[in-house]
């Protein structure tokens, strides 16, 4: 047993070392060399390094490659953070600023808005939209007259599901005492969302 994970060990660094030097542009790749065919002969053959290279380099399928060659990448960037941090730079890396939900589900509002005809249908936004619509923090005033045309081509399922909660918070709303801004603001929206709606 032992001995086969051997054998299989050595054979992937074999092909490792080949796939650095295809990499690296040392030697051509495995289909450019013509093959030359093997004669037969009656006596043991004595394998030498060279034989081996040349059974890995026809062993190597095309996913192999890749996924050595992706191997080696890491490898080489490793060792290329290891050397900057050897002679004592810092490298920070910059991590590009990715935009929120919200401003995802603002920005195509505002796309349906303006760019109707490039505009594309995403259930995630308009999902979004109709769980945050009554917080006027996540949808500010000015969207939410966007948003209440955007309601009025509301169909199906999503309309039904929208007019229903809001007429459960209208009558949670109702049942509790108004003292909150907050609760009267949400309170308005919905009202308006049921206008349009029902």
């Amino acid at each position: 047993m032992p001995e086969q994970k051997k054998k299989r060990s050595e054979v992937s660094e074999k092909k490792k070392r080949k796939l650095k030097k295809l990499v690296t542009g040392e030697e051509p790749l495995a289909q450019e060399k013509p093959l030359k065919k093997k004669k037969k002969k009656l006596h043991a053959k004595v394998y030498t390094a060279s034989d081996e290279e040349k059974e890995d380099e026809q062993e190597l399928t095309p996913e192999e490659r890749r996924t050595l060659e992706r191997k080696l990448k890491k490898e080489r960037k490793k060792e290329e953070r290891k050397q900057l941090r050897e002679a004592g730079i810092h490298v920070v890396k910059e991590n590009p600023h990715k935009p929120s939900g919200a401003e995802l589900a603002l920005a195509y509002l505002i796309s349906w808005a303006n760019k109707h005809e490039e505009w594309k249908f995403q259930k995630t936004r308009q999902t979004w939209l109709l769980h945050h619509m009554y917080d006027s923090n996540k949808v500010p005033d000015k969207h939410f007259s966007i948003l209440l045309d955007y309601l009025e081509g509301l169909k199906g399922r999503a309309r039904e599901v929208t007019v229903q909660k809001a007429e459960t918070l209208m009558k949670k709303l109702d049942n509790a005492e108004p003292e909150d801004s907050s609760l009267l603001e949400k309170s308005e929206r919905i009202r308006q969302v049921l206008q349009l709606l029902s």
